[in-house]
């Protein structure tokens, strides 16, 4: 990004303040501290006394705006809080207090943090951060009338000075601006055939190594589920893109691998959706786009593991060519799958991308998909299901999950739930016709494609859409995974 930040240990002198004309200043809860007591910086007894007349008798995540008596009139959004606020809450907060600055568009912000230990300080200057990288990052736009871009090209910080630059922040938020941008683009415009252009690019920006298993190899690997989606479309374009990012000096260990669902646009396909849940699903690719987004974080972390990328791009068509119920596809493994319903075709081009990747024994797959509607009727929109093979990882995934903001929560998956999506003419099927938990059976049935007991975490993406934003993202289209699948990779949670 080209946004530069400029750290330094020490509070903002009057000058300081007075020479930058929007602020975010995030101070410690006083407790029983007064307004009679020396400020710690200029301008404090004004917050303080704004404060006071809003009568706020204790740590309040709501943020207060007000306009300092100085030459410029600075405009600062400003809340007092407890470290122990958790990230979620401290992200949101940060978010409300950007938008605060969204009108004046400013090229500058100050951000100060005042009265914690350096630990705490660090943690709040990095939700200020990612919450102002959030907001400035360019979204797709097709409006007639010009738009104003965002001008913030510097970011000042007070109060905090960390050796590492907040690297990993700038990074997060460039792989979670590409997966919006790219999840924002209608179906017109982001096909599987300019999807894969626009891959290409990044790849070569970035000097992955790619493969596109374009419908002719994907016949020779027999990957039948797959192609039983691609099948109604009228081109034939869909693939499975195959990205290779290796480091330049690599760390013991096996590859991770990142896979995603990336159907450009999903009509239901024969069982055809009603208007209401057709709208949107332009962004029924969001996974593919967390998978590539968090890889290109990582490059730009220089990660120290080789990485794989492995994205299912298609469209669910309809047309006369369209799979149908009741059919019976082979998929790549020698699988029989008998089909209920050709909206679940997610499940399908994952299950054949599931297949092939596995059989390179990576130690890690984290699949990324915008899968089922049980998931968001089971947990809503502010948190998105984690499904694994390994049920002791279920604490360190929840605990991920709470650190980074971006939060998820572990469903089961007992052997059981198997005894639903039992078929008499082929080895499973492909869902069930009875409602209620297709957000269990559907990952049910992608573990059946995960082989050699390669460890899996697949998360279904039911905060990938949320009106108003989420955490520190301003936009309805979330990008979640990006943040929380750097934050797990980074940190030793799976135990």
């Amino acid at each position: 990004m080209s946004i530069t930040l400029q750290q330094k240990k020490t509070l903002p002198s009057k000058q300081n303040i007075d020479a930058i004309s929007n602020w975010l200043m995030i101070i410690s809860y006083p407790g029983g501290k007064t307004i009679k007591q020396k400020a710690a910086f200029p301008y404090e007894d004004i917050l303080l006394n704004r404060r006071s007349q809003l009568d706020l008798k204790k740590a309040d995540s709501s943020p207060v705006v007000l306009d300092l008596p100085n030459q410029h009139s600075s405009h600062v959004a400003f809340a007092f809080i407890d470290a122990t606020m958790n990230s979620f809450d401290l992200l949101t907060l940060a978010r409300k207090m950007v938008d605060a600055h969204s009108a004046t568009n400013p090229k500058q912000l100050g951000l100060m943090v005042s009265g914690f230990t350096d630990a705490d300080s660090e943690r709040i200057a990095e939700a200020l951060i990612s919450a102002a990288l959030a907001a400035s990052a360019p979204m797709p736009n097709f409006k007639s009338e010009k738009q104003t871009p965002s001008r913030l090209a510097k970011l000042s910080l007070f109060g905090v000075r960390a050796s590492h630059g907040f690297k990993q922040s700038f990074a997060v938020a460039e792989g979670n601006a590409l997966t919006r941008s790219l999840s924002i683009l209608p179906s017109n415009k982001l096909t599987p055939t300019e999807y894969l252009k626009t891959v290409k690019e990044i790849a070569r920006e970035n000097k992955w190594k790619l493969e596109f298993y374009d419908e002719t190899i994907l016949k020779k690997k027999k990957a039948g589920a797959f192609l039983a989606v691609a099948q109604g479309s009228p081109k034939a374009d869909a693939g499975i893109v195959r990205l290779r990012y290796t480091p330049k000096v690599a760390a013991k260990g096996k590859k991770v691998f990142l896979v995603g669902k990336g159907i450009c646009y999903d009509t239901g396909g024969t069982n055809l959706k009603p208007a209401n849940y057709m709208y949107g699903m332009h962004e029924d690719m969001q996974g593919s786009a967390v998978a590539l987004g968090t890889l290109l974080a990582l490059s730009k972390l220089n990660f120290n593991r080789p990485v794989e990328c492995w994205l299912a791009l298609a469209m669910n068509h309809i047309g006369p060519k369209a799979y149908k119920p009741n059919d019976v596809i082979t998929a790549s493994d020698g699988t029989t799958i008998e089909i209920i319903h050709t909206d679940a075709e997610g499940r399908m081009v994952l299950s054949d991308t599931l297949a092939l990747a596995s059989k390179e024994k990576p130690s890690l797959i984290l699949d990324y998909a915008t899968l089922t509607g049980g998931c968001m009727y089971a947990i809503g929109t502010s948190y998105s299901g984690v499904f694994t093979n390994k049920k002791e990882w279920h604490a360190g995934l929840i605990k991920a999950g709470e650190d980074s903001g971006e939060r998820v929560w572990p469903f089961p998956l007992d052997e059981d739930f198997d005894e639903m999506i039992k078929s008499k003419i082929a080895d499973v099927k492909q869902c069930s016709q009875e409602s209620g938990v297709d957000h269990i059976l559907a990952s049910r049935f992608l573990q059946r494609f995960v082989k050699h007991d390669t460890p899996w975490v697949h998360m279904d993406l039911s905060s990938s859409h949320k009106k108003g934003g989420l955490a520190h993202i301003p936009t309805d289209t979330i990008g979640f995974g990006v943040r929380y699948s750097i934050n797990l990779l980074l940190n030793d949670y799976l135990k």
